[in-house]
């Protein structure tokens, strides 16, 4: 039986190819996907997600949920990687919704709709889950589990020295997630990072003459020259499309319980993952964390295999 999952994604590239990698995955039902500011702010984000929407245009259509800015400054954004819409320029019709749907009331409304049936994949900051927490206090019991893509437990941070931009980006929200009872895995960049997705993985995807492979190709080969441009890499990170995989098939990483706290106020510390490393931890274990990925060659194999899915079944 299909998996029932709920997306939270800052719709930008990588969380685009996620939502594409996911519609037509039959090893999960897409119940709810929800649109929250990150990589691009709140406003972009709900639109894009409308636009993917549109375009894919699932056979099943899920709920729909569309999150408002933080009650935190994001002082930094991704526009010198992604572009100013978030998917590098690539144009996508869409009529904007007028009557939209709060995130955290949707999020809301299907999980009580399935009690702990619905796993909540989150790709972006935490913020929509911490406001649907907040409204519904016994929605972390009705939660079948959450799988976050964020935090380091050691190595080197992607927006401060020491902090992941999820969580940097809500630490308040991602407190609020990680101190819930709902069971929980977090996927961090430290992981996730040390797999790298080439340009001979491009193309292994459709091809131009398919709309969806030329839609890949229109938002991908600009982040793979900027990373070249910026970080001096051949390849780029697929962050969350790795979490989603995990998510969805739990043979391709090893995990382990750990304490873990988050940095909220520090002024060079915000959105720092803490963990109790110490021979004798005092903090409780309270969420599982990947710390292996099993098999990276097969891991980009799958993610091949379900972009080029999408792209088949949309051209029928």
């Amino acid at each position: 039986m299909p998996k029932k999952v709920l997306l939270d994604i800052d719709a930008g590239v990588i969380d685009a190819l996620a939502f594409c990698a996911m519609i037509y995955d039959p090893s999960v039902e897409v119940v709810g996907v929800t649109s929250v500011g990150g990589n691009v702010p709140a406003c972009v984000s709900a639109r894009n997600l409308q636009a993917l929407i549109e375009f894919i245009d699932p056979p099943r259509l899920p709920r729909i949920g569309m999150g408002v800015s933080s009650d935190i400054d994001l002082p930094y954004d991704f526009r010198h990687l992604y572009g100013d819409d978030g998917l590098c320029g690539v144009s996508l019709p869409v009529a904007e919704l007028r009557m939209q749907h709060p995130a955290e009331k949707a999020i809301c409304d299907v999980i009580r709709s399935d009690p702990e049936n619905v796993m909540i994949i989150c790709l972006g900051p935490l913020t929509n889950i911490a406001r649907a927490f907040t409204r519904d206090p016994e929605l972390p019991n009705l939660v079948r589990h959450i799988y976050i893509s964020g935090g380091l437990v050691s190595g080197a941070g992607n927006i401060t020295p020491c902090a992941e931009f999820n969580i940097y980006a809500d630490p308040i929200a991602a407190k609020t997630v990680l101190d819930s009872s709902c069971m929980k895995t977090m996927v961090p960049l430290d992981v996730t990072g040390s797999l790298i997705f080439t340009l001979d993985d491009l193309d292994k995807l459709c091809g131009v003459e398919n709309e969806v492979g030329q839609f890949y190709r229109g938002m991908l080969l600009p982040v793979f020259r900027r990373y070249r441009q910026f970080y001096g890499m051949e390849g780029i990170y697929i962050n969350d499309l790795i979490t989603y995989l995990i998510a969805t098939q739990p043979k391709y990483a090893e995990t382990e319980e750990m304490p873990c706290d988050i940095e909220t106020a520090g002024n060079i510390t915000r959105g720092v993952t803490v963990f109790d490393r110490r021979q004798k931890p005092e903090w409780q274990k309270n969420i599982e964390v990947v710390t292996t990925l099993n098999d990276a060659e097969l891991i980009i194999q799958d993610v091949i295999a379900l972009l080029n899915a999408t792209a088949n079944k949309k051209s029928k």
